[in-house]
């Protein structure tokens, strides 16, 4: 395949970036420019690593990555039974954390490091993604700024897919960069399987294609008259990878169904998305002066930072799938377009300027204030990412007190709606538990996350002393309210309360035979 080469009066009429021996070199590697990759890839992946990995596994889990552990710890035949009823979707992660659990373990954080990595990763794809549209210093820019925004530590430190879907839509757009810029049977082939794994990462992140299209419509534009056909190609295998899952999982849309979105949500998005307020606020509002000196690259974009929260906000209601953590491969977007406004404010974006030169050293002070400045405002938001999620369960402290006083042939109940059962599986995993007396036919019997329960709960109660019950119905309410009737009445007839602690948004209550 041959690039298509642009006249000298068609050069002169492109942005500043994309001009000149440096700007080739930089693009392709060669000489000075594979330095400044490398220097725009790793120092904002050390920041990311630096806010994300200290306290890795200090947070205890909350219920989705219960999930993720239940599923990616399940038998090969178990897990197959699980996805062909719910969360087909995640098969190629929960797959692969499957693996990664069989070499290095279970604990917060074991499950949590290979997102942890992912988004330090992506921190330097936002680095690299910024020097090939802009220059050096913007991509600097963007990428440290990606990497202090609280809620990339937030979701850094979870045991769920959203940082590979951010790494995956990063990837495929530098690969189609590289593409329309040198193509080859390769790198489209690449392109094809960095599509597909965005999808297998999570299925709203492939709507950074979008955005693609437009970089392939302005390559045709200029006169590239195999652009489309290789963009349609790779894109079509990519697609068709995952259409399988895709197909699949539109039968089990009804699992999020509950997410039901309000006005509320559209203004709470900036600090829901990034972490706080004042760091979203501020992003957005520079990410719009952003699109005015993005040049050809505004289009893109804005595609990818505003065009899937829009989507996804209409179709809130048919698809359930506006939430901000399923939206966070939409930040490296805001933090190119805030670094391309910034830097636009110390002078032209022009790697052609000389080093030494004042538009060079304010470029250079610009870079390190900012990142400083957004860091120092973002730190808070940093350490708040990293405590417990304040409206989740407090299910360690909940073990511990089980654990503490367990006896032989205790029993154990469950009663809300937040996950218990298979919460406490996971916080008791290394310790003796209480056995599950209620349960009848077990989550793996089921195909399912949840178990069922016994329909003459008299004779499964039979024996057993001694029950602790673990309750999220703490807001004042009878510990049994929602529980079925039928077992409720069996439970208080043959039962009384004993010790009961209070913690946050649950209550272990020892209930011993009358």
């Amino acid at each position: 395949m041959t690039a298509y080469t642009p006249s000298v009066d068609e050069t002169r009429d492109q942005a500043p970036d994309e001009g000149g021996p440096r700007a080739e070199r930089r693009r392709t590697g060669d000489g000075p420019g594979r330095a400044s990759a490398w220097l725009v890839f790793l120092l904002p992946a050390l920041a990311a690593a630096a806010c994300v990995l200290p306290g890795l596994g200090g947070r205890q889990l909350w219920r989705d990555e219960h999930a993720t552990w239940w599923a990616s710890t399940l038998s090969w035949h178990d897990l197959g039974r699980l996805i062909d009823n719910i969360d087909v979707v995640f098969t190629p992660y929960y797959a692969s954390m499957h693996l990664w659990i069989a070499v290095a373990g279970d604990s917060p954080a074991a499950l949590r490091l290979p997102g942890a990595l992912a988004m330090a990763v992506s921190a330097g794809l936002v680095g690299l993604l910024g020097r090939r549209m802009f220059a050096v210093r913007t991509g600097l820019l963007a990428g440290l700024l990606f990497a202090v925004v609280p809620a990339i530590t937030r979701y850094g430190q979870e045991a769920r897919p959203y940082a590979f879907a951010t790494m995956f839509a990063l990837l495929a757009t530098l690969l189609l960069m590289r593409a329309l810029e040198k193509p080859s049977l390769r790198t489209w082939t690449l392109y094809a399987l960095a599509i597909a794994a965005t999808g297998f990462s999570h299925l709203v992140a492939m709507s950074v294609l979008a955005g693609h299209l437009w970089l392939v419509l302005l390559a045709k534009k200029r006169g590239d008259r195999i652009a489309h056909y290789a963009f349609a190609g790779a894109a079509l295998l990519g697609l068709s990878i995952t259409l399988p899952m895709v197909a699949q999982g539109t039968g089990q849309s009804g699992q999020i169904a509950w997410n039901v979105t309000t006005t509320k949500d559209l203004t709470s998005f900036p600090e829901n998305l990034f972490g706080s307020w004042i760091t979203g606020g501020a992003v957005m509002a520079l990410g719009a002066i952003g699109l005015l000196v993005a040049g050809r690259y505004s289009v893109l974009l804005a595609a990818w930072a505003v065009l899937p929260p829009v989507l996804t906000f209409v179709t809130a209601n048919q698809l359930h799938l506006f939430l901000p953590r399923y939206l966070l491969f939409t930040i490296p977007a805001w933090t190119l377009l805030v670094a391309a406004a910034l830097t636009r404010l110390v002078g032209r974006l022009d790697p052609e300027a000389r080093r030494g030169t004042g538009v060079q050293v304010l470029g250079g002070v610009l870079v390190a204030a900012v990142a400083a400045g957004y860091a120092f405002v973002a730190w808070p938001g940093i350490g708040d990412a990293k405590k417990d999620l304040p409206m989740e369960p407090d299910y360690r402290a909940a073990a511990n007190v089980i654990a503490g006083g367990e006896k032989s042939g205790d029993g154990m109940i469950f009663n809300g709606g937040m996950s218990e059962r298979r919460a406490m599986a996971y916080e008791l995993r290394d310790r003796k538990a209480p056995e599950d007396v209620l349960m009848e036919w077990t989550p793996q019997q089921n195909g399912s996350y949840g178990a069922s329960e016994c329909k003459k709960p008299d004779r499964c109660l039979k024996g057993v002393d001694r029950l602790w019950l673990v309750s999220t119905i703490s807001d004042g309410r009878p510990l049994l309210t929602g529980m079925n009737e039928k077992t409720a009445d069996a439970i208080e007839k043959s039962f009384k309360a004993g010790r009961t602690v209070k913690l946050n948004h649950v209550v272990v209550q020892v209930l011993q035979r009358k």
